[in-house]
C-alpha cells in the first residue's frame, strides 16, 4: 500500500491514508514522500472530493472508513485492481510468488534490471536498499511485482497475484500459511493453479524443483494447461536448471547454474556470488537470475548486479552493535522462515551465542496451527525469548496459540526460553543476561513495540 501511495503521488495525485499503527521503515518512507498518514480510522479522514479510495486487504466491514465509503457511494478499488488499471496494462510483468522469499527475490530481479539500464517499474513489499524504495512506475516495458497469494480485499476473495497480468512467474515455494483465509495447503495450491491459467503461452513459469507442492502444481499445468511453459529450478538432480557447487562464507554464498539449453533462460555452467547467507537466499538469487535472462540480460550482467546487491530492510538487517552485542531484525514469522533465518545467522556468526526474540503476530502464528512446528524451529536458537500474543483477534480459545506450552516445549529440547509480558519486559530480561559477542535476532512481521531501539538504548546504558 505504501509503495502504491508513493507511485500515485509521483503521478501527480494528492495522496492521503490511514492506518491503525504506523511504524518504520514504511512510515519514514511515506513521510519523506510528503504523504499525510492519519493514525486511527475516522470517516473524516476521507476527503470529500476524493477521486478514488483504495481499500487495503486488511480492512473489513465495520471499519469506520470502510463504512463511510459505502454509505457515501464513493468510488473504490482494491490495491491490485488499482495497480492493474493505472500501471500494468501493456507491460511485461514479472511476478514473484511463494510463501517465502518473495520480497528478496523481487528486489534482486528489479535490481538486476535497474543495474543494467532497463529502468523497470517495480512493486515490492519492503524497502530494497539498492533501489531506495518499495515501488515506482516508469515508462519501461518491464515491471517486477511481488505477488501475494493473500486475498485481494473484503469484497474480492481471489489472490492478489491473479490481477497482475504476468508474462513471467517465479514460484519460490508453497507452504501452509494465511490460516485466516486458507483451510489447508490444498486450497493454497489451487490458487497457484489459477495463477497459471492467466500466464500467456509466450510466457514462462520458474518453479522450485525442490518443493513438492510446486511440483504438484507443475503436474497440474502439464495435464490441464499444456500451453503454459514451466521450468524447474533447484538442487534436485532432475531440475531443468540445476543449482550446484554451493559454497557458504560468513559474508555470502556462491553457486553454479546449469540448464535450459537453447532457450532464452539458458545457463551454461554459470557461477554467481551473492553477498547474502543461507541456501534460501541462493534459491532466491537463482530464480531471479533465470527470470533476468528472459528480460535479455546475459550472465555477466546478472553476475555484476548480484554481487552488488545490498539486501532488503528487515531481512536479516543489522540494526546496530553496542558493547559487543549485535541486534538483527528479520521479518520471519513462519516456522520454515524462522528455521532458515537461524541457520543463516549461524553461517554469518559461527562463534556467537544466538538469541531469538519472537513475536507471534501474524494471522497464522497467533493460532495453534503451528504449535509444534514453532517449538521445533525456535529450539535451534541458543536462547529463545517469546512475547505474549497481543491480540488473538476473537479466535476461539481452542484455536489460539498456547504461549506457555510453546515455552515448555522449547525448554524440553534443552533450549532456554523466556516468556515476556511485552517489549519492555523482554528488554529488561535480555539485557540483564547478554554477553559480549552475543547476537540478538528479533523476528516479527510488525513493530514489536519498538524493541530494536529499546534494546540498543538499554545495551548502551
Amino acid at each position: 500500500m505504501g509503495a502504491v501511495a508513493s507511485a500515485m503521488a509521483r503521478k501527480g495525485y494528492t495522496v492521503t491514508g490511514t492506518d491503525a499503527n504506523v511504524y518504520p521503515p514504511m512510515s519514514t518512507f511515506l513521510e519523506n514522500e510528503g504523504i499525510q498518514i492519519f493514525q486511527g480510522y475516522k470517516p473524516e479522514n476521507i476527503p470529500g472530493d476524493a477521486d478514488l479510495i483504495i481499500i487495503g486487504n486488511a480492512m473489513s466491514r465495520g471499519n469506520p472508513e470502510v463504512e463511510a465509503v459505502l454509505e457515501r457511494g464513493l468510488r473504490y478499488k482494491s490495491l491490485p485492481e488499482t495497480m492493474k488499471e493505472f500501471f500494468l496494462w501493456g507491460h511485461r510483468n514479472f511476478v514473484v510468488t511463494g510463501t517465502h522469499g518473495k520480497t528478496t527475490t523481487t528486489s534482486m530481479l528489479a535490481w538486476m534490471m535497474e543495474a543494467n539500464a532497463l529502468n523497470p517499474s517495480f512493486m515490492i513489499g519492503g524497502i530494497a536498499r539498492n533501489l531506495g524504495r518499495g515501488g515506482r512506475f516508469t515508462d519501461s516495458e518491464f515491471c517486477v511485482l511481488e505477488g501475494d497469494e493473500y486475498d485481494t480485499s473484503f469484497f474480492d476473495k481471489r489472490s492478489k497475484f491473479l490481477h497482475y497480468l504476468p508474462e513471467v512467474v517465479i514460484m519460490n515455494n508453497i507452504e501452509m500459511d494465511h490460516a485466516d483465509i486458507y483451510a489447508n495447503v490444498e486450497e493454497i495450491k489451487l490458487s497457484f493453479k489459477r495463477l497459471l491459467r492467466v500466464v500467456p503461452r509466450s510466457g514462462v513459469v520458474f518453479m522450485n524443483a525442490d518443493c513438492p507442492n510446486c511440483m504438484d502444481v507443475r503436474a497440474c499445468a502439464a495435464k490441464e494447461l499444456r500451453v503454459v511453459r514451466t521450468v524447474s529450478v533447484g538442487m534436485a538432480e532432475d531440475a531443468d536448471i540445476r543449482i550446484s557447487d554451493l559454497e557458504y562464507r560468513t559474508d555470502g554464498s556462491s553457486f553454479t547454474l546449469n540448464g535450459g539449453k537453447d532457450t532464452p533462460w539458458e545457463m551454461d555452467n554459470e557461477r554467481f556470488d551473492v553477498p547474502m547467507i543461507g541456501d534460501f537466499n541462493v534459491r532466491n538469487a537463482a530464480m531471479a537470475a533465470c527470470a533476468a535472462r528472459v528480460a535479455g540480460l546475459d550472465a555477466g550482467q546478472i553476475r555484476s548486479a548480484l554481487a552488488a546487491f545490498q539486501g532488503v530492510a528487515r531481512r536479516q538487517e543489522v540494526r546496530g552493535t553496542v558493547n559487543g552485542v549485535t541486534v538483527v531484525d528479520d521479518f520471519a514469522h513462519h516456522p520454515t522462515a524462522i528455521r532458515q533465518a537461524i541457520a543463516g545467522l549461524r553461517q554469518r556468526y559461527p562463534q556467537s551465542r544466538l538469541w531469538v526474540l519472537f513475536e507471534p503476530r501474524s494471522n497464522t502464528t497467533i493460532r495453534n496451527l503451528f504449535q509444534d512446528e514453532l517449538a521445533e524451529a525456535l529450539s535451534h536458537a541458543d536462547i529463545a525469548v517469546l512475547s505474549r500474543v497481543e491480540n488473538h483477534k476473537n479466535l476461539a480459545a481452542e484455536d489460539q496459540l498456547d504461549e506457555a506450552k510453546l515455552q515448555a516445549d522449547i525448554e524440553a529440547t534443552g533450549t532456554s526460553c523466556y516468556l515476556g509480558a511485552d517489549a519492555d519486559d523482554i528488554v529488561a530480561n535480555v539485557v540483564g543476561r547478554v554477553h559480549p559477542d552475543d547476537v540478538l535476532l528479533v523476528m516479527s512481521n510488525g513493530g514489536f513495540g519498538g524493541i530494536h531501539k529499546k534494546l540498543l538504548t538499554a545495551l548502551a546504558q
